[in-house]
Protein backbone atom coordinates (compact mmCIF):
# COMPACT_ATOMS: atom_id res chain seq x y z
CA UNK A 1 0.00 0.00 0.00
CA UNK A 2 0.96 3.51 -0.66
CA UNK A 3 -0.11 7.15 0.26
CA UNK A 4 -0.41 9.57 -2.57
CA UNK A 5 0.64 13.55 -2.65
CA UNK A 6 -0.57 16.27 -5.05
CA UNK A 7 1.65 19.23 -5.08
CA UNK A 8 0.43 22.34 -7.03
CA UNK A 9 -1.35 20.12 -9.58
CA UNK A 10 -2.34 22.22 -12.53
CA UNK A 11 -4.10 21.69 -15.84
CA UNK A 12 -4.61 24.06 -18.92
CA UNK A 13 -6.22 22.92 -22.16
CA UNK A 14 -5.55 24.09 -25.18
CA UNK A 15 -7.07 27.73 -25.28
CA UNK A 16 -5.93 28.28 -22.33
CA UNK A 17 -8.89 26.86 -20.00
CA UNK A 18 -7.24 26.15 -16.44
CA UNK A 19 -9.07 23.04 -15.49
CA UNK A 20 -7.00 22.46 -12.57
CA UNK A 21 -5.71 25.50 -10.55
CA UNK A 22 -2.41 24.24 -8.19
CA UNK A 23 -4.32 21.91 -6.04
CA UNK A 24 -2.29 20.49 -2.95
CA UNK A 25 -3.58 17.75 -0.42
CA UNK A 26 -1.98 14.13 0.79
CA UNK A 27 -3.65 11.16 1.26
CA UNK A 28 -2.26 8.51 4.06
CA UNK A 29 -1.58 5.01 3.36
CA UNK A 30 -4.81 2.93 3.90
CA UNK A 31 -6.83 6.24 3.63
CA UNK A 32 -10.32 7.03 2.14
CA UNK A 33 -9.75 10.18 0.62
CA UNK A 34 -13.45 11.68 -1.18
CA UNK A 35 -13.57 14.42 -3.86
CA UNK A 36 -16.55 15.92 -3.47
CA UNK A 37 -18.36 19.39 -5.75
CA UNK A 38 -20.15 20.28 -8.77
CA UNK A 39 -20.72 19.35 -12.11
CA UNK A 40 -17.33 20.80 -13.66
CA UNK A 41 -15.82 21.30 -10.85
CA UNK A 42 -12.56 19.49 -11.97
CA UNK A 43 -12.69 16.31 -9.51
CA UNK A 44 -12.89 13.80 -12.42
CA UNK A 45 -10.37 15.44 -14.12
CA UNK A 46 -7.74 15.35 -10.61
CA UNK A 47 -8.25 11.93 -10.87
CA UNK A 48 -7.98 10.95 -14.24
CA UNK A 49 -4.51 12.92 -13.97
CA UNK A 50 -3.80 10.82 -10.87
CA UNK A 51 -4.87 7.82 -12.36
CA UNK A 52 -2.73 8.73 -15.80
CA UNK A 53 -5.40 9.23 -18.02
CA UNK A 54 -5.18 13.00 -18.50
CA UNK A 55 -1.55 14.57 -18.34
CA UNK A 56 -1.04 17.63 -16.16
CA UNK A 57 0.52 20.50 -17.21
CA UNK A 58 2.88 21.41 -13.92
CA UNK A 59 2.59 19.80 -10.24
CA UNK A 60 3.96 16.50 -9.11
CA UNK A 61 1.85 13.31 -8.49
CA UNK A 62 3.81 11.08 -5.79
CA UNK A 63 2.86 7.55 -5.19
CA UNK A 64 4.07 5.62 -2.64
CA UNK A 65 7.14 7.82 -2.79
CA UNK A 66 7.44 7.56 -6.69
CA UNK A 67 6.91 10.96 -8.90
CA UNK A 68 4.56 9.42 -11.88
CA UNK A 69 4.06 12.33 -14.37
CA UNK A 70 5.59 10.35 -16.63
CA UNK A 71 4.75 6.58 -15.75
CA UNK A 72 2.08 5.07 -17.95
CA UNK A 73 -1.59 3.88 -16.49
CA UNK A 74 -0.75 0.49 -16.59
CA UNK A 75 2.97 0.77 -14.31
CA UNK A 76 1.35 3.59 -11.65
CA UNK A 77 -0.15 0.43 -9.55
CA UNK A 78 -3.59 1.27 -9.18
CA UNK A 79 -6.83 -0.22 -10.07
CA UNK A 80 -9.96 2.28 -11.01
CA UNK A 81 -13.89 1.71 -10.61
CA UNK A 82 -15.60 3.66 -13.26
CA UNK A 83 -18.96 4.47 -13.56
CA UNK A 84 -20.33 2.38 -16.04
CA UNK A 85 -18.83 -0.72 -15.03
CA UNK A 86 -16.71 -1.24 -18.31
CA UNK A 87 -17.40 -5.38 -18.00
CA UNK A 88 -16.86 -7.54 -21.02
CA UNK A 89 -20.39 -8.56 -22.00
CA UNK A 90 -18.97 -12.00 -23.79
CA UNK A 91 -16.65 -12.96 -21.33
CA UNK A 92 -18.17 -14.68 -17.65
CA UNK A 93 -17.62 -12.40 -14.11
CA UNK A 94 -15.08 -14.56 -13.69
CA UNK A 95 -13.26 -14.02 -17.01
CA UNK A 96 -13.69 -10.62 -16.22
CA UNK A 97 -11.91 -10.53 -13.12
CA UNK A 98 -9.09 -12.15 -14.43
CA UNK A 99 -8.51 -10.64 -17.77
CA UNK A 100 -6.00 -8.35 -16.50
CA UNK A 101 -4.57 -10.79 -14.43
CA UNK A 102 -3.75 -12.99 -17.05
CA UNK A 103 -2.60 -9.76 -19.80
CA UNK A 104 0.35 -9.66 -17.24
CA UNK A 105 1.37 -13.12 -17.30
CA UNK A 106 0.59 -13.70 -13.66
CA UNK A 107 0.61 -17.62 -13.35
CA UNK A 108 -3.33 -19.75 -13.65
CA UNK A 109 -3.35 -20.73 -9.95
CA UNK A 110 -2.68 -17.80 -8.75
CA UNK A 111 -5.20 -16.07 -10.47
CA UNK A 112 -7.93 -18.60 -9.41
CA UNK A 113 -6.86 -17.96 -5.76
CA UNK A 114 -7.44 -13.94 -6.31
CA UNK A 115 -10.75 -14.13 -7.94
CA UNK A 116 -11.90 -16.86 -5.69
CA UNK A 117 -11.20 -14.31 -2.69
CA UNK A 118 -12.31 -11.17 -4.39
CA UNK A 119 -15.56 -13.45 -5.37
CA UNK A 120 -15.70 -14.61 -1.82
CA UNK A 121 -15.29 -10.91 -0.29
CA UNK A 122 -17.86 -9.70 -2.47
CA UNK A 123 -20.29 -12.56 -2.29
CA UNK A 124 -20.51 -13.41 -6.05
CA UNK A 125 -19.46 -17.15 -5.64
CA UNK A 126 -22.34 -18.23 -7.07
CA UNK A 127 -22.71 -15.66 -10.23
CA UNK A 128 -19.22 -16.64 -11.35
CA UNK A 129 -20.00 -18.34 -14.38
CA UNK A 130 -22.86 -15.76 -15.38
CA UNK A 131 -22.08 -12.96 -18.01
CA UNK A 132 -22.46 -9.63 -17.10
CA UNK A 133 -26.51 -9.18 -18.80
CA UNK A 134 -27.68 -11.88 -16.71
CA UNK A 135 -26.81 -9.63 -13.80
CA UNK A 136 -28.18 -6.66 -11.13
CA UNK A 137 -26.64 -3.43 -11.67
CA UNK A 138 -25.55 -3.82 -8.17
CA UNK A 139 -24.16 -6.98 -9.05
CA UNK A 140 -22.09 -5.47 -12.00
CA UNK A 141 -20.61 -3.09 -10.26
CA UNK A 142 -19.49 -6.02 -7.58
CA UNK A 143 -17.79 -7.17 -10.50
CA UNK A 144 -16.58 -4.36 -11.86
CA UNK A 145 -14.65 -3.73 -7.92
CA UNK A 146 -13.39 -7.43 -7.72
CA UNK A 147 -11.96 -6.73 -11.15
CA UNK A 148 -9.78 -3.93 -9.36
CA UNK A 149 -9.35 -6.31 -5.84
CA UNK A 150 -7.45 -8.57 -7.70
CA UNK A 151 -5.19 -6.65 -9.08
CA UNK A 152 -4.04 -6.05 -5.21
CA UNK A 153 -2.80 -2.26 -6.09
CA UNK A 154 -1.25 0.23 -3.86
CA UNK A 155 -4.31 2.69 -4.63
CA UNK A 156 -7.81 2.39 -5.23
CA UNK A 157 -9.41 4.99 -8.06
CA UNK A 158 -13.50 5.49 -7.60
CA UNK A 159 -14.79 7.43 -10.63
CA UNK A 160 -18.56 8.16 -9.44
CA UNK A 161 -19.26 4.24 -9.28
CA UNK A 162 -22.88 4.55 -7.85
CA UNK A 163 -24.47 7.55 -10.05
CA UNK A 164 -26.42 4.69 -11.81
CA UNK A 165 -27.70 2.68 -9.85
CA UNK A 166 -31.18 3.77 -8.08
CA UNK A 167 -31.60 5.45 -4.56
CA UNK A 168 -31.71 2.49 -2.41
CA UNK A 169 -28.92 0.12 -4.25
CA UNK A 170 -26.95 3.37 -3.50
CA UNK A 171 -27.42 3.41 -0.29
CA UNK A 172 -26.39 -0.58 -0.08
CA UNK A 173 -23.34 -0.40 -2.15
CA UNK A 174 -21.62 3.27 0.13
CA UNK A 175 -21.86 0.87 2.90
CA UNK A 176 -20.11 -2.39 1.11
CA UNK A 177 -17.61 0.08 -0.30
CA UNK A 178 -16.63 1.32 2.88
CA UNK A 179 -16.58 -2.20 4.80
CA UNK A 180 -14.68 -3.70 1.95
CA UNK A 181 -12.00 -0.35 2.04
CA UNK A 182 -11.67 -0.83 5.77
CA UNK A 183 -11.29 -4.32 5.75
CA UNK A 184 -8.69 -4.47 2.31
CA UNK A 185 -6.74 -1.20 4.04
CA UNK A 186 -6.23 0.12 0.24
CA UNK A 187 -5.66 3.70 0.01
CA UNK A 188 -8.67 5.26 -2.21
CA UNK A 189 -10.04 8.16 -3.82
CA UNK A 190 -13.44 8.75 -4.52
CA UNK A 191 -15.06 11.17 -6.70
CA UNK A 192 -19.04 12.19 -6.18
CA UNK A 193 -21.33 14.82 -6.40
CA UNK A 194 -23.41 13.66 -3.97
CA UNK A 195 -22.57 15.23 -0.59
CA UNK A 196 -24.44 12.63 1.30
CA UNK A 197 -22.08 9.96 -0.23
CA UNK A 198 -19.01 11.87 0.32
CA UNK A 199 -19.96 12.76 4.07
CA UNK A 200 -20.49 8.84 4.62
CA UNK A 201 -17.57 7.48 3.29
CA UNK A 202 -14.55 9.81 3.74
CA UNK A 203 -11.45 9.52 5.89
CA UNK A 204 -10.21 13.02 3.80
CA UNK A 205 -13.06 15.04 2.39
CA UNK A 206 -12.10 17.66 -0.58
CA UNK A 207 -14.16 20.29 -1.30
CA UNK A 208 -14.28 21.30 -4.70
CA UNK A 209 -15.24 24.71 -6.80
CA UNK A 210 -14.21 26.01 -10.28
CA UNK A 211 -10.85 23.63 -10.47
CA UNK A 212 -9.95 24.45 -6.83
CA UNK A 213 -9.81 23.35 -3.36
CA UNK A 214 -12.24 25.19 -1.04
CA UNK A 215 -11.72 23.25 2.05
CA UNK A 216 -9.83 19.64 2.94
CA UNK A 217 -10.75 18.08 6.85
CA UNK A 218 -12.67 15.36 8.09
CA UNK A 219 -16.07 15.59 7.26
CA UNK A 220 -17.75 16.29 10.89
CA UNK A 221 -15.03 19.30 11.04
CA UNK A 222 -15.66 20.62 7.80
CA UNK A 223 -19.68 20.42 8.55
CA UNK A 224 -19.47 22.06 11.62
CA UNK A 225 -17.06 24.77 10.47
CA UNK A 226 -17.09 25.39 6.81
CA UNK A 227 -14.13 28.02 5.65
CA UNK A 228 -16.36 29.55 3.23
CA UNK A 229 -20.38 29.68 1.93
CA UNK A 230 -19.81 27.40 -0.43
CA UNK A 231 -19.00 24.93 1.45
CA UNK A 232 -21.80 25.72 4.10
CA UNK A 233 -24.19 25.62 0.99
CA UNK A 234 -22.90 22.49 -0.24
CA UNK A 235 -22.45 20.59 2.18
CA UNK A 236 -25.49 19.83 4.41
CA UNK A 237 -29.07 19.03 3.28
CA UNK A 238 -30.92 21.42 3.92
CA UNK A 239 -28.63 23.52 3.02
CA UNK A 240 -27.41 26.37 5.35
CA UNK A 241 -29.01 29.72 5.59
CA UNK A 242 -27.25 31.98 4.64
CA UNK A 243 -28.59 35.72 5.36
CA UNK A 244 -27.24 39.50 4.82
CA UNK A 245 -25.31 39.90 8.32
CA UNK A 246 -25.46 44.00 7.32
CA UNK A 247 -29.26 43.52 7.88
CA UNK A 248 -31.13 45.99 10.83
CA UNK A 249 -32.90 42.99 12.03
CA UNK A 250 -29.44 40.94 12.82
CA UNK A 251 -26.85 44.19 13.50
CA UNK A 252 -29.20 45.11 16.56
CA UNK A 253 -28.87 42.19 18.18
CA UNK A 254 -25.57 41.72 18.12
CA UNK A 255 -24.85 45.48 19.05
CA UNK A 256 -22.49 46.25 16.17
CA UNK A 257 -19.92 42.85 17.59
CA UNK A 258 -20.04 41.36 14.02
CA UNK A 259 -17.03 43.44 13.26
CA UNK A 260 -15.79 42.71 8.89
CA UNK A 261 -18.87 40.02 8.55
CA UNK A 262 -21.23 40.13 5.67
CA UNK A 263 -22.90 37.11 5.76
CA UNK A 264 -24.82 35.09 8.61
CA UNK A 265 -25.05 31.30 8.53
CA UNK A 266 -27.71 28.86 10.40
CA UNK A 267 -28.11 25.00 10.39
CA UNK A 268 -31.57 24.73 9.47
CA UNK A 269 -31.32 21.76 12.31
CA UNK A 270 -29.77 24.90 14.84
CA UNK A 271 -33.26 26.56 14.88
CA UNK A 272 -35.73 25.95 17.39
CA UNK A 273 -39.45 27.51 17.33
CA UNK A 274 -40.01 29.58 20.75
CA UNK A 275 -41.99 32.41 21.13
CA UNK A 276 -39.40 33.04 24.34
CA UNK A 277 -37.02 36.14 24.32
CA UNK A 278 -33.11 34.90 23.45
CA UNK A 279 -30.59 36.73 25.80
CA UNK A 280 -27.43 35.84 23.00
CA UNK A 281 -28.30 34.47 19.92
CA UNK A 282 -30.39 35.21 17.06
CA UNK A 283 -34.56 35.66 16.30
CA UNK A 284 -35.89 35.83 13.36
CA UNK A 285 -39.97 36.21 12.59
CA UNK A 286 -41.48 34.31 9.55
CA UNK A 287 -44.51 33.53 7.50
CA UNK A 288 -44.85 30.21 7.31
CA UNK A 289 -45.04 29.46 3.58
CA UNK A 290 -44.66 25.57 2.49
CA UNK A 291 -43.54 22.68 4.81
CA UNK A 292 -41.74 19.17 3.91
CA UNK A 293 -42.86 16.07 6.17
CA UNK A 294 -40.18 13.12 5.53
CA UNK A 295 -41.36 11.40 8.69
CA UNK A 296 -38.80 12.29 11.79
CA UNK A 297 -38.13 15.71 10.53
CA UNK A 298 -40.03 18.18 9.07
CA UNK A 299 -38.72 21.28 7.40
CA UNK A 300 -40.08 24.46 7.40
CA UNK A 301 -39.29 26.97 4.83
CA UNK A 302 -40.31 30.87 5.93
CA UNK A 303 -40.08 34.15 4.33
CA UNK A 304 -38.54 37.28 6.06
CA UNK A 305 -39.66 40.64 5.39
CA UNK A 306 -37.36 41.34 2.95
CA UNK A 307 -35.45 45.25 4.18
CA UNK A 308 -35.03 46.65 0.98
CA UNK A 309 -36.32 45.99 -2.73
CA UNK A 310 -33.94 45.18 -5.84
CA UNK A 311 -30.59 44.33 -3.35
CA UNK A 312 -28.91 41.67 -4.85
CA UNK A 313 -28.20 38.63 -2.77
CA UNK A 314 -24.60 38.05 -1.24
CA UNK A 315 -22.80 34.99 -2.95
CA UNK A 316 -23.97 31.62 -1.93
CA UNK A 317 -27.10 33.32 -0.27
CA UNK A 318 -30.90 31.60 -0.36
CA UNK A 319 -33.43 33.36 -2.20
CA UNK A 320 -34.06 37.09 -0.55
CA UNK A 321 -35.87 35.99 2.59
CA UNK A 322 -36.29 32.63 2.62
CA UNK A 323 -35.21 30.56 5.65
CA UNK A 324 -35.40 26.52 6.12
CA UNK A 325 -35.96 25.42 9.55
CA UNK A 326 -35.65 21.75 10.20
CA UNK A 327 -37.56 20.57 13.26
CA UNK A 328 -38.11 16.76 14.77
CA UNK A 329 -41.50 14.65 14.23
CA UNK A 330 -44.49 15.54 11.80
CA UNK A 331 -45.96 18.24 14.16
CA UNK A 332 -45.18 21.46 12.63
CA UNK A 333 -47.05 25.00 11.90
CA UNK A 334 -49.80 25.83 9.19
CA UNK A 335 -49.14 27.62 6.23
CA UNK A 336 -49.69 31.49 6.81
CA UNK A 337 -48.35 30.78 10.31
CA UNK A 338 -46.28 33.53 11.89
CA UNK A 339 -43.45 31.82 14.22
CA UNK A 340 -40.27 32.65 16.08
CA UNK A 341 -37.41 31.19 14.87
CA UNK A 342 -34.50 31.20 17.62
CA UNK A 343 -30.47 29.95 17.54
CA UNK A 344 -27.83 30.45 20.20
CA UNK A 345 -24.85 32.74 19.41
CA UNK A 346 -22.90 29.16 19.75
CA UNK A 347 -24.39 27.85 16.81
CA UNK A 348 -23.95 30.64 14.26
CA UNK A 349 -21.53 31.23 11.65
CA UNK A 350 -19.98 34.55 10.23
CA UNK A 351 -18.43 34.93 6.77
CA UNK A 352 -17.17 37.88 5.26
CA UNK A 353 -18.94 39.63 2.35
CA UNK A 354 -17.34 37.70 -0.23
CA UNK A 355 -17.83 34.51 1.09
CA UNK A 356 -14.37 33.27 0.99
CA UNK A 357 -13.41 33.70 4.64
CA UNK A 358 -14.88 32.21 7.90
CA UNK A 359 -15.13 34.65 10.99
CA UNK A 360 -15.16 33.60 14.43
CA UNK A 361 -17.18 35.21 17.11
Amino acid sequence: MAGVSLRNVRKTYVGGFEAIKGIDFEVGDGQFCVLVGPSGCGKSTLLRMVAGLETITSGEIDIGGRIVNQIEPADRDIAMVFQNYALYPHMSVYNNMAYGLRNRGTPKPEIDTRVQEAARILELGAMLDRKPRQLSGGQRQRVAMGRAIVRQPKVFLFDEPLSNLDAKLRIAMRVEIRKLQRRLKTTSIYVTHDQLEAMTLADILVVMNGGQVEQIGNPLEIYQKPATTFVASFIGAPPMNLLPAGSDEIKTQFAGALGEAGILGIRPEDFAISSDPIADGIALDLTVEAIERVGAETFIYGTRQREAQGVAANPGELPPGEVIVRVPGAVAPAIGERIRAITPREKLHLFSADGRKRIEL
